[in-house]
Formats: C-alpha cells, sequence, structure tokens
C-alpha cells in the first residue's frame, strides 16, 4: 500500500485537516435508524479526500502521532454527533494503547465516559496478527469494565483472520460487504448463516455492510441480520467538515 510522506502526515496533523461522515445503521424490520458509524474524513492541502486506510498505515510507523490524530478524530466525531441515535465510532487496537495509559485514565476510555448525548459502541478492527487480537481483548475489557458497548469490524474480509476470541466477548458483530458480494457462493453463505445463528445464539446483534439495492436488503433479510449499513441509505448521510 502507498504511504504518506512524513511532511505530508506532518501538515495534516497541524492544519487538523479532518472531517466526519455519519453513517446510518437501519433496522432490517421496520427501517429506523438504529444509530450512525462515525467515519473518519482526510484531506490534503488542495480540500482533496485522502484515503483513511492510507492515512492510519502511514501513521502507524509513528505510534504517538496515530494516537493525536486518532484522539482528535473521536473530538471532532463525538462533539458533532447526531441526536437520538447510538454512535459506532472506529478505535485503533493501537492507538488506544499508544499513549501508555492503562485503565481508567486511558484518555479514549475518559473521553467515551464522559460523552452523555449518545451511547457509544466502540468498533475493533478485524485483522490477522495474533498481537492485535491480545490487544482487542485487553481493549474489549478495559471498555467493558465501564458499560462501553464494543463491535468487532471486517468479519469475513477477504484479508482479515476470525479471532474467536475477541468474536465470544464483542456485543456486535459486523459482516464486511464481501458478504454481499460473495453471495452466490453457497458454502460462503452458509458460514455466514452459523455466525449470525451464532450471534444471536450469544445475545449479539449482526449489521450486515455493503448494502447498495434492493437485491442487497432482501439478503439481509434471509440471512436474519439485525441491522444493515451501506449506500442504499446514502440519501441520509450527514456530513460535517
Amino acid at each position: 500500500m502507498e504511504l504518506l510522506d512524513p511532511q505530508t502526515l506532518i501538515t495534516l496533523i497541524e492544519e487538523s485537516r479532518f472531517g466526519v461522515e455519519y453513517q446510518p445503521i437501519v433496522d432490517v424490520t421496520n427501517q429506523d435508524i438504529f444509530a450512525y458509524e462515525a467515519l473518519s474524513r482526510f484531506f490534503d492541502h488542495a480540500g482533496k479526500p485522502l484515503r483513511p486506510d492510507i492515512v492510519y498505515a502511514s501513521l502507524h510507523n509513528s505510534p504517538l502521532s496515530l494516537f493525536q490524530v486518532e484522539y482528535k478524530q473521536k473530538l471532532i466525531q463525538l462533539d458533532s454527533a447526531p441526536d437520538n441515535a447510538g454512535l459506532f465510532v472506529n478505535v485503533d487496537q493501537d492507538s488506544y494503547f499508544a499513549s501508555g495509559i492503562a485503565g481508567i485514565n486511558n484518555p479514549f476510555l475518559k473521553l467515551f465516559n464522559h460523552h452523555k448525548k449518545n451511547e457509544i459502541v466502540v468498533e475493533l478492527i478485524e485483522n490477522s496478527e495474533i498481537n492485535d487480537a491480545k490487544m482487542s481483548m485487553a481493549m474489549i475489557e478495559s471498555l467493558a469494565s465501564h458499560n462501553i458497548y464494543t463491535a468487532i469490524d471486517d468479519v469475513f474480509a477477504p484479508t482479515s483472520m476470525l479471532s474467536f476470541a475477541v468474536l465470544e466477548f464483542v456485543d456486535f458483530i459486523k459482516l464486511d460487504k464481501y458478504v454481499v458480494r460473495n453471495k452466490s457462493n453457497k458454502e460462503s453463505m452458509h458460514l455466514v448463516k452459523s455466525i449470525v445463528e451464532y450471534g444471536h445464539f450469544s445475545g449479539k446483534k449482526i449489521i450486515l455492510e455493503g448494502i447498495e439495492n434492493q437485491s442487497d436488503l432482501s439478503l439481509a433479510r434471509q440471512l436474519n441480520v439485525d441491522y444493515i449499513q451501506g449506500f442504499l441509505y446514502r440519501d441520509q448521510f450527514i456530513t460535517k467538515l
């Protein structure tokens, strides 16, 4: 993956060229908005968007810079969040622990504890690193001890590996948009249905991403997921810059 050069990152941080876009998470049954996911947005000096995954990948070479950007993003996302709905926020495991401050004084935990406008669900990124799975578990335990819900993101994404320990302890399971794209694969759908059944059996809620049309919505209903998210609901986006 192409990374941003250090000078671009420095000016990005100095000039706080950050934004947030809120994407609705919709109840499959009644089409009501259950919550919003706060999506990070970044811009170059000309105001053109930068890919968030490239920005965060570039920041991983500097843990404290990663923490600084992630924390500023969360301040914006919480401050501008829509009223009367839950709020899903993504927090990278590395940035959560980058400050070196554990327990109740962790900056992110303090930020979430002081936010009263929305019920917060923290999304953890599912990936293939064993060390990340260990950090995910520590992060889930820290958040759960303060009654903050967690979700595992990107389940069934082609580049991720599934940690059953993490899957067991989160409150929400977010199925990657790859599920929708791979809906003609009967074997894959059988596995997806098994995860959905497991989630419901263990009291978790299931969110399917990548819903772009009525056919995708029909798939969500067939899979018996609880909530959906995607460009089918783009007219309900709220963008803050």
